[in-house]
């Protein structure tokens, strides 16, 4: 399989579909010339690691490691390495700004990880943190069904007949960086992880500020309280450009006919 690779050049043209709508909602990224510098976040950015320390961004070049891991680094002196002209950093900033607590207790279980297994091995837990981390989407739900469908892999019940309903019983909120800089150049095949959070009927009127807060503080109290990534057992397959919205595509329903991409669900023999 080919390695993927995002555009070289700041392109605007590669964050237009609606992937990208929170962003350019929130962010005013389309806005942008060239690439942003770490800075341009501050605005943004209202985070506290674990170690009570302000979080900002630097450039990575500047950053001395001093032979310590990238979260060990960011949880001793709340810098985050940034390098200069990386989506995948670029994106990650922006995670950081939208889910401040839940990045930052994430930061904090990585380094306790390390701290018990080292950092050749990788135990489950840290394994769930980095693959929610790097391919997750919230998944916010008011009706439980939704859950049940995806998980199954309905995939034409969800994205087509229950179609209308996307953002008002089922709103998607991008967390892994790693999708955003792949949907820069999308492709079939495109799948992220789905983690499933029960949200009141009201949320989905509200602006998109106040969803993501709710969300954050969800998020943090689900990973911290009820060990939700304990394992990946909780993450579900989700073919990404078949999100109604997020890829043009998809509008037409023969979209969701690809069966080597919205696959069915494999079933266990008894």
């Amino acid at each position: 399989m080919k390695r993927f690779t995002p555009p070289e050049q700041f392109q605007v043209t590669s964050l237009n579909t609606g992937a990208f709508a929170h962003l350019r909602q929130l962010f005013k990224i389309h806005q942008q010339t060239d690439w942003p510098e770490p800075a341009y976040f501050a605005p943004y950015l209202n985070a506290i690691n674990a170690n009570n320390l302000p979080v900002r961004f630097i450039d990575d070049a500047k950053v001395d490691f001093a032979e310590r891991y990238y979260e060990q680094v960011i949880f001793e002196t709340g810098e985050v390495p940034t390098r200069q002209q990386n989506w995948h950093d670029l994106f990650g900033g922006f995670i950081w700004c939208l889910f401040p607590k839940t990045k930052a207790l994430i930061n904090q279980r990585h380094v306790d990880e390390i701290a018990v297994h080292g950092l050749k091995q990788r135990s489950k837990h840290r394994n769930a943190l980095t693959l929610f981390d790097e391919c997750g989407v919230v998944l916010a739900i008011s009706d439980s069904n939704w859950k049940a469908c995806l998980r199954d892999h309905q995939w034409k019940t969800a994205f087509i007949m229950h179609r209308e309903q996307w953002g008002k019983t089922i709103a998607p909120f991008m967390f892994g960086h790693a999708n955003y800089e792949m949907l820069t150049k999308p492709y079939i095949g495109l799948t992220g992880k789905a983690l499933f959070v029960n949200v009141p009927d009201e949320i989905f009127c509200k602006d998109l500020v106040t969803q993501y807060q709710y969300l954050d503080q969800r998020l943090y109290e689900m990973i911290k309280n009820d060990d939700c990534l304990a394992d990946n057992k909780q993450l579900s397959p989700l073919p990404l450009l078949g999100v109604p919205g997020w890829f043009e595509e998809n509008n037409n329903s023969s979209f969701y006919d690809n069966t080597d991409y919205f696959r069915p669900k494999r079933r266990t023999r008894k």
